[in-house]
């Protein structure tokens, strides 16, 4: 196979101990430039999931190089539409083994190609930045025209010089994020007896923290008197991250605090460790929770519910119950520690027609008109 060749492996980095990935090539030595980028991301503290997401973009770009026999910084903006073209083909097509036929459907969605072009683009801007030439690959000029009324910051000074833009996307259809009703997010409470699970369930429903976020609590991030938790960014031993490195506080109820003290007193017992979730249940108990761990725990709770679930399907929830409760966006933004509410607006954009329909009735929207017809 032809991506045996490229492969994506996971690195400890020396002296912190902190996760990264890297790309090694045929060789089975790292390939420079992408260790280069990818080294930078760690640097700047990137997530080691983003890490890991670019390296597996990065090396499929470099299977495709190797398959045309380009040069890195040579490539035009017709290999690139190649490299589009290449990367719908299944992994036979790939590596020219068999002809895929015209009809067949694209190997991957239209979103992951923006996603794989995006990072491609982030990589060659490092490398243009650190003076490497790479022309102007992946990037069209345009002098900025009259039209329309935003500015970019700095305009003054750069005003009629041309801009640079990606030039290379696909029109992708929006994903909608998966919400759990009521009577689903109860299917999946009492598919679990374990007090841990349920509480790490509960959790994740009502405050819409993420699996990371979770995952990295500590005893005193739980503030039981005042219904609080708060988000600390740190580094975990379980590799678990918050994402967001700012710190966040989130009001919670009553009966959440509760669920905690009873997992507390029932299960977690006299272990001697600073996590909230921690191996009860395995080995080596008292351990922080991993990422397998949950993953082991969701699997089984798709076989006794029949659900699809994913735990991000409780952030989601929790947004858009907000969100259609009348809590400002500007709030739900806040709790969910997004960087910005624009962020927040791109994905809970979803409220249907019936959400809009309710909060006019609500205003007396169709109720006593002044004109009658």
């Amino acid at each position: 196979m032809l991506e045996e060749s490229v492969q994506v492996q996971r690195v400890v980095m020396p002296g912190s101990g902190v996760s990264s990935w890297t790309v090694l090539g045929d060789d089975d030595a790292p390939v420079g430039p992408i260790e280069k980028y990818l080294t930078y991301l760690t640097d700047i503290d990137r997530s080691p999931n983003t890490v890991k997401a670019y390296a597996h973009d990065l090396k499929d770009y470099w299977v495709f190089l190797q398959h045309r026999g380009l040069d890195w910084r040579e490539v035009r903006l017709e290999d690139i539409g190649e490299y589009v073209a290449w990367l719908s083909l299944p992994p036979p097509g790939r590596a020219g083994q068999v002809a895929v036929l015209p009809s067949i459907q694209p190997h991957v969605a239209a979103s992951t190609v923006n996603r794989k072009l995006s990072a491609l683009s982030a990589f060659y801007a490092h490398h243009a930045r650190h003076g490497v030439d790479v022309g102007e690959l992946l990037t069209t000029w345009q002098v900025p025209g009259h039209r329309g009324g935003w500015k970019p910051f700095l305009h003054h000074i750069s005003k009629g010089k041309p801009q640079p833009r990606r030039a290379v996307s696909l029109k992708a259809r929006k994903k909608l994020p998966r919400v759990l009703t009521v009577t689903e997010m109860q299917r999946l409470m009492d598919a679990r007896d374990r007090l841990r699970d349920r509480f790490l369930l509960a959790l994740l429903w009502e405050s819409g923290v993420r699996i990371g976020q979770a995952l990295g609590l500590r005893h005193c991030d739980i503030a039981a008197a005042e219904r609080e938790i708060t988000i600390v960014p740190r580094n975990n031993e379980n590799g678990a991250r918050a994402k967001s490195h700012e710190q966040h506080t989130i009001s919670v109820s009553a009966e959440l605090i509760r669920l905690w003290g009873d997992y507390l007193h029932c299960e977690y017992g006299d272990l001697d460790s600073d996590y909230v979730f921690v191996n009860l249940f395995a080995e080596p108990q008292g351990r922080a929770l991993s990422y397998p761990a949950v993953y082991d725990l969701v699997l089984r709770l798709r076989r006794r519910t029949g659900l699809d679930f994913d735990p991000h399907w409780c952030r989601h929830s929790a947004a858009t119950r907000m969100l259609r409760d009348g809590v400002p966006i500007e709030i739900v933004s806040k709790l969910l520690g997004h960087s910005s509410v624009t962020t927040t607006l791109s994905v809970y954009d979803h409220l249907t027609a019936e959400d809009a329909r309710r909060e006019l009735q609500k205003a007396g929207w169709f109720t006593g008109r002044e004109v009658s017809w």
